[in-house]
C-alpha cells in the first residue's frame, strides 16, 4: 500500500482508557507494518466535557506504551494544526459548500418544537426521525423561502445545519469494513445529522470527515461503537466527491466477569486498572490506578493489549513490539468482543520480567530498598534477584520475596515454630552452629555437603534440621534454596541467627 496514514483522534475529556490505548495500538501497528504515518489528532470540539490536562495525559501514555505518532500536536505538522479547536475556521466553509450543493440546509426547530414532534410521534406509537419523510414539514431552509432563511439568519435566530440524508429511492447503504466484510444499512433509520451550530462549532461528524480528508488519511481504524455512523461519513464523502478511505471497526473490551463493555467500575470492583497511567481528577482529587503505578512494564500492558480482539495464527503469546509489527493484519483482528483477563495480564508481566537481565530489575528494586533504610552493593542485589524473581509478577514483590536477604527475621512465623520446632531443636541448632563453623570454604554447595554429610551420619530426619534452620534464617518456611541463603548471608549471620533463634524461641 502506498502513503498509508491512519489516525488515532481522542476526545481530552478525562483519562485514556485501555479500549483507546489499543486502538491507537493497532492504528500504529498497521502504519508500521505499512511504512506508513501515525498520527495523534486530539478532538475537543465538546469544549464543555474538555479536561485540561487530558491531552498530555494522552501524549504521556502513547510514549510509555513506545507508540509515538509520526504527526500530532507541535510534532511534524504537516496537516496542521492538529486540535480541533485551532481548526475551527475550516468547518464553515464546508458546511457552506454542502448547503450550496443542496446536500445540507438550515433548521431552526427549537427544541421545544421538536420535543413536540417526539411525544406526537410517541403517542402513535412511532419514532420520530428528522428525514425525507418529515423534513419539508418542519422549520428549516427546505420548507421556509430563501428570503425567510436570510431575515432569520440575519435576526439571530439559532440554527443548526442538517445534513440531507439520502431519501426513498435509496432503500440502503453497503460497504466493505476491513474486518466486518460486508455491513449495509437501511437509509429509513438514518436522521439527517447536525453538522454545523450557529455558535460556529461542527459537531463531531463534519470535522471528522473534513480533518481526515484534509489529513489524507487512508485508513480510519476505530472502536465498534462507531460503526451506526458510517452510513454518515459514507454519505458525507459521496457529497463531497472525495475519495473514501477504508475503514476498519474494532470488537468492544468486554469486562472479565459478566456481559458489556470493560469499564473503570469492573477495575475498582476487581483490583485492576483500566488506565495505562495514573490519573488525577483535578475536580475530585479522586486518583485512579494506572498499570506503570502498578508495576506493569509497558512491553508486557501492550503484548496484552495486542491480543484482545488479534490472534497471530500461531500459538505465540510473546511478542517484542517489532515482531507485533511483522505479524500484525487486521484480517486476524475478530468482529466479536475480547473478553478481558486481569491474571493474564499479570502473567505477561511475569514473562517479561524474567526475560529481564538481572542488572536492570537490580536498578529498580535499589530505590525500594533505599527507602527501607537499607544501603547494600549493587552486586549483591543482582544475585539476590537471581534467586527470586521466578516467584515474583512485579518488581514491588521482590522485598516481600528477599527481606531476609538483608536483615535478620525480626518474628518468627508461629504455625511454622509449633509444627517445626520441637523440644530438641535447640541442641541439634547448637549443633549444626559447631558444623558450620567449621566449613572454611562458606559456598552453597560446600554448606550442603557438610550439613548433609552430618544428618546422615546422625541418622535423624533431614527435615529436623532444614525445617529449623530455615525458620532461623528467613523467620518462616519459605525462600530460596537454603544453602544458597546461608553463603549470602555469610558464615557469620547465618551462625548469629541461628543463636537468635535459639534464644528467641526456647
Amino acid at each position: 500500500m502506498n502513503d498509508v496514514r491512519v489516525r488515532f483522534a481522542p476526545s481530552p475529556t478525562g483519562p485514556l482508557h485501555i479500549g483507546g490505548v489499543r486502538t491507537a495500538l493497532f492504528n500504529y501497528l498497521f502504519a508500521k507494518k505499512n511504512n506508513g504515518t501515525f498520527i495523534l489528532r486530539i478532538e475537543d470540539t465538546d469544549q464543555t466535557r474538555y479536561v485540561k490536562n487530558a491531552e498530555k495525559y494522552i501524549v504521556d501514555s502513547l510514549n510509555w506504551c513506545h507508540i509515538p505518532f509520526d504527526e500530532g500536536p507541535n510534532v511534524n505538522e504537516k496537516f496542521g494544526p492538529y486540535r480541533q479547536s485551532e481548526r475551527k475556521h475550516l468547518y464553515k466553509r464546508f458546511a457552506d459548500e454542502l448547503i450550496e450543493k443542496g446536500k445540507a440546509y438550515y433548521a431552526f426547530d427549537t427544541p421545544e418544537e421538536l420535543d413536540l414532534h417526539r411525544k406526537n410521534h410517541e403517542e402513535k406509537g412511532k419514532t420520530f426521525i428528522y428525514n425525507w419523510h418529515n423534513r419539508e414539514k418542519l422549520t428549516n431552509s427546505i420548507s421556509l423561502s430563501k428570503e425567510e432563511v436570510e431575515q432569520r439568519i440575519a435576526n439571530g435566530d439559532k440554527y443548526v445545519v442538517r445534513f440531507k440524508m439520502y431519501d426513498k429511492n435509496l432503500d440502503e447503504i453497503t460497504t466493505t469494513d476491513l474486518i466486518r466484510g460486508h455491513v449495509s444499512f437501511k437509509t429509513n433509520l438514518l436522521d439527517d445529522k447536525i453538522l454545523f451550530k450557529s455558535d460556529g462549532m461542527p459537531t463531531y461528524h463534519l470535522a471528522n470527515i473534513v480533518d481526515d480528508h484534509l489529513m489524507k488519511i487512508t485508513h480510519v481504524i476505530r472502536g465498534e461503537e462507531w460503526l451506526p455512523s458510517l452510513p454518515l461519513h459514507i454519505a458525507l464523502y459521496q457529497a463531497f466527491g472525495w475519495d473514501i478511505p477504508e475503514f476498519a471497526h474494532l470488537p468492544l473490551i468486554l469486562k472479565p466477569v459478566g456481559k458489556g463493555k470493560l469499564s473503570k467500575r469492573d477495575g475498582d470492583k476487581l483490583g485492576f486498572p483500566v488506565f495505562p497511567l495514573e490519573y488525577k481528577n483535578e475536580e475530585n482529587n479522586e486518583i485512579s490506578r494506572g498499570y506503570k503505578e502498578d508495576g506493569y512494564f509497558p512491553e508486557a500492558f501492550i503484548n496484552m493489549l495486542a491480543l484482545l480482539g488479534w490472534n497471530p495464527g500461531t500459538e505465540q503469546e510473546l511478542f517484542s513490539l517489532e515482531e507485533l509489527i511483522q505479524a500484525f493484519d487486521l484480517s486476524r483482528v475478530s468482529k466479536s468482543g475480547a473478553k478481558f483477563n486481569p491474571d493474564k495480564t499479570k502473567w505477561f508481566n511475569q514473562q517479561y520480567m524474567l526475560q529481564k537481565p538481572n542488572e536492570e530489575l537490580a536498578s529498580l528494586f535499589v530505590p525500594i530498598l533505599e527507602e527501607k533504610g537499607i544501603k547494600t552493593d549493587k552486586t549483591y542485589v543482582v544475585k539476590v534477584i537471581s534467586l527470586i524473581k521466578e516467584r515474583a509478577t512485579f518488581v514491588s514483590d521482590f522485598w516481600e520475596l528477599s527481606n531476609f536477604f538483608f536483615k535478620a527475621p525480626e518474628k518468627y512465623d508461629e504455625k511454622a515454630v509449633k509444627k517445626q520446632w520441637k523440644e530438641n531443636t535447640p541442641d541439634l541448632m547448637l549443633e549444626l552452629i559447631t558444623i558450620l563453623t567449621k566449613i572454611e570454604v562458606f559456598t552453597s554447595e560446600n554448606i550442603e555437603t557438610v550439613v548433609k554429610e552430618w544428618i546422615t551420619s546422625k541418622e535423624i530426619g533431614f527435615g529436623k534440621i532444614m525445617q529449623p534452620f530455615r525458620l532461623s534464617l528467613v523467620g518462616a518456611l519459605k525462600g530460596p534454596h537454603l544453602f544458597d541463603i546461608a553463603e549470602m548471608i555469610t558464615k557469620e549471620e547465618t551462625i548469629k541467627r541461628i543463636k537468635t533463634a535459639i534464644n528467641h524461641l526456647a
